[in-house]
């Protein structure tokens, strides 16, 4: 119990102790963050990829005299727009 009670003392950051698990509460790890970054990054990649599906989708549509489907095309290529500039680009 000493010891555990030494830990927490001499810890760089504040913890709060739940039951027998110590959270940190105050520091994120620089891993933790790039892991999280990525993950944001893959999610909105993947919204890119499923808008462009619907926009083409909705071009040929749009092509064949649909003139809703010209409106969602546009409001999809908005869309996309928006997004593009938070992920990243890499070039191959």
């Amino acid at each position: 119990m000493a010891g555990a009670a030494v830990d927490l003392a001499s810890a760089p950051v504040r913890v709060v102790k739940t039951g027998s698990t110590v959270v940190d509460k105050m520091t994120t790890s620089q891993a933790e963050k790039d892991q999280k970054r990525g993950r944001e990054i893959r999610r909105r990649e993947e919204q890119i990829g499923e808008l462009e599906r619907d926009y083409r989708k909705q071009s040929g549509k749009c092509q064949s005299g649909d003139e809703d489907a010209c409106r969602k095309a546009d409001r999809i290529h908005a869309e996309m727009r928006a997004l593009m500039p938070s992920v990243p680009y890499e070039a191959r």
